[in-house]
């Protein structure tokens, strides 16, 4: 008789329950056994055509049945209470049903025997040793109970107790991700029983139903295997040796790897309170032997699809991190690129620099300056409407045509021109509904005069006056829609004319929309006054913004693009 190591102490007033369940197990074990192969061998004989023989395959099957349906009944704690001789006729009606199922046995041997085909022979030899263990137990396990009841041989509590039968099922669980289609009848399925015959009913009988079928003879046997190999499903016996189930189950479900994959507990064992257990560690279900082979394959059904789905919604997962991961670096690698286009820093007749601190998102910002000839230097920044591919490929295209001066109708002195010509060129009906807004000037070295145009684009920030003491701050703005949205819009021009000292700014409106801790949002006129006051106090140029800008927000990040450009003109 086997006991579970993971069994705790049973609660005072439960040994007379607790023998109870162990003699209903130990005496359905060898009835799982009959049962079951009973109803696959006349399942088989059906199949070969050998219909002579399924009337005593059937025969058998009735026996054990109704074995089973008195076990069940004569060994319920409520019937013994009213029948004390239940024991009595108990063990009369295994002894004489028990004989019968060797009698047919042996008699069906003989019958291969004169068919000449003993296709048969090992299953009926496990079904008469099954047989002949039942009627050889039944007696001194019904005694027993007998004399318990009865007062006579009582051990202590304690005693009694201790020796109880466990209710820590073991789980083990399959992992594994089905290929196959959804309900398939299709799986790798590991069997963990300590008793050779039930380990062997129960693949044959799942093999048949076209599952991969793996054999584990106890708990720690189960786990390498379970470790080595992947497995959709586990079959885990809640009673045996070395590790019981629960313990099989619990290190299962503390292990990353093995614990999605599903366990279903089987015991002849009816305790309730350890089944409980085992569902709530994680056990998927429960089958009691002998198992009913429809429940069988519905339970099993069911938990291999419960799988297939876990694996499916890991596998759409693991491809959608993937993907991302692609994607930023596909964008990355885009940001690169915007970045490659931008100038580099200028020192001579025109002094420029600038900061461009993208968001987490591919944008559209760009900017630019360069001579377009000997006297005349443009300046301009445009920033796209939304963010990603589609709006940095737009801002791509805009510069590279703004550096290569390749605008049809237009005189790239001429700002007003640029933006018109750029409003016809870049509709948004034909950007996927993208535009952009823009700010667009040209200084002219020779007169010192600053022409500007913009379109829906904050105003640059031009301080100027005859000395940095004196300098005042003029908004450098014209009306015009954003670039693309009315093509035949004109874009009117304005001027201004530089004094001795100068410093221009532009930049788009992610430098100053810039959201503070506490949810608030720098305004535009804050931001200009800090332009003023650096200005003014001469600090160190466009690393001093920048960390203003760090300070109003409270992080180096930022929610947009932010790019800002400075320019002087000594």
């Amino acid at each position: 008789m086997k006991s579970d190591p993971d069994k705790p102490p049973a609660p005072a007033g439960q040994s007379w329950t607790s023998r109870l369940g162990r003699a209903r197990h130990d005496l359905r074990n060898p009835l799982s056994e009959i049962l079951g192969f009973s109803e696959i061998l006349q399942e088989e004989a059906a199949e070969r055509g050998l219909q002579q023989m399924i009337p005593g395959f059937a025969a058998i099957h009735q026996s054990a049945a109704r074995i089973f349906a008195e076990v069940n009944h004569w060994l319920n704690p409520d019937t013994v209470r009213m029948t004390p001789e239940s024991f009595h006729e108990l063990e009369q009606t295994i002894q004489s049903l028990s004989q019968r199922i060797i009698s047919a046995a042996e008699s069906l041997s003989e019958k291969c025997d004169e068919l000449e085909n003993n296709w048969v022979g090992d299953d009926l030899l496990r079904i008469e040793g099954a047989a002949r263990r039942l009627r050889d137990l039944a007696p001194p396990l019904l005694h027993e109970l007998a004399d318990s009841f009865a007062g006579k041989g009582r051990q202590s509590e304690d005693d009694t107790t201790a020796s109880a039968p466990g209710d820590a099922p073991t789980e083990t669980s399959f992992v594994r991700d089905l290929e196959g289609e959804p309900g398939a009848v299709s799986g790798s399925l590991l069997i963990v029983d300590d008793a050779e015959t039930n380990r062997a009913l129960l693949a044959r009988r799942l093999r048949r139903q076209g599952y991969t079928v793996s054999l584990a003879e106890n708990g720690r046997q189960a786990l390498e295997k379970l470790r080595a190999r992947r497995f959709d499903l586990v079959l885990l016996d809640v009673i045996m040796p070395e590790m019981g189930g629960y313990h099989v189950l619990e290190k299962m479900k503390l292990d990353a790897e093995l614990r999605h994959i599903p366990v279903i507990m089987i015991s002849a064992l009816d305790d309730l309170e350890m089944l409980a257990r085992c569902i709530q560690r994680g056990a998927e279900d429960y089958l009691a032997k002998p198992f009913d082979p429809v429940l069988l394959g519905a339970r099993i059904g069911s938990s291999l699809e419960k799988k297939r789905l876990h694996d499916q919604e890991q596998r759409t997962y693991r491809a959608l991190v993937q993907s991302q991961e692609h994607l930023a670096a596909e964008l990355a690698e885009a940001a690169a690129y915007v970045k490659s286009l931008l100038p580099a820093p200028l020192a001579g007749e025109v002094n420029a620099d600038w900061r461009f601190i993208p968001s987490s998102q591919l944008g559209g910002d760009a900017f630019g300056y360069h001579w377009l000839d000997a006297d005349h230097f443009a300046i301009y920044l445009l920033d796209v409407c939304s963010h990603g591919v589609g709006a940095a490929l737009l801002s791509i295209s805009v510069m590279n045509i703004l550096r290569s001066q390749t605008l049809p109708g237009a005189d790239f002195r001429n700002p007003g021109q640029v933006l018109s010509a750029l409003s016809r060129t870049f509709p948004m009906e034909r950007q996927n509904n993208l535009y952009f807004t823009m700010w667009y000037g040209v200084f002219d070295k020779v007169t010192r005069q600053l022409s500007y145009a913009s379109g829906g684009h904050p105003p640059a920030i031009l301080i100027a006056g005859p000395d940095r003491a004196d300098a005042q701050v003029e908004k450098l703005r014209s009306p015009g829609p954003p670039v693309g949205t009315f093509p035949d819009d004109a874009f009117p021009n304005q001027q201004t004319t530089l004094r001795a000292f100068n410093r221009l700014f532009v930049f788009s409106d992610g430098a100053y929309e810039v959201v503070r801790r506490d949810g608030s949002m720098l305004t535009l006129d804050e931001f200009i006054n800090h332009l003023s006051d650096r200005i003014r106090s001469d600090s160190s140029g466009l690393d001093a913004t920048l960390a203003y800008l760090e300070k109003t927000r409270g992080s180096a990040l930022f929610e947009d693009d932010l790019a800002l450009v400075e320019v002087s003109f000594p």
